[in-house]
């Protein structure tokens, strides 16, 4: 390509019985796993609607992925909170360590 970008891989999925073949700049096989991921929670889905059409089994998934994504970026800005707070108090230990280890010398 020169560019540096990537090149892209046809990649064949099958999502809700339905045939798709997907672009991918990465590893194709993490493509099909996520495929899979959401193949399995519309099935499930589906089985728990059979009336359901296939956009509104997809409107359903994508609000169920949404809600998964919003819960863990809260739980990563806890982390990070965290994270944060425990660099703030080993920066105070280091520099109590080292003002120590100054008057000691």
């Amino acid at each position: 390509m020169g560019n540096g970008a990537p090149e892209k891989q046809s990649v064949r999925v099958t999502i809700l019985s339905r045939p798709y073949t997907l672009l991918a700049a990465g590893d194709p096989r993490e493509v099909e796993e996520a495929a899979a991921s959401v193949n399995e929670l519309m099935l499930s889905i589906a089985a728990k609607a059979p009336n359901a059409d296939s956009t509104r089994i997809a409107v359903l998934a994508c609000l169920h992925l949404a809600d998964k994504l919003r819960t863990l970026d809260g739980e990563l800005a806890r982390v990070k909170e965290d994270a944060d707070r425990q660099s703030g108090k080993f920066a105070l230990m280091l520099d109590e360590l080292i003002a120590v280890a100054r008057e000691q010398s």
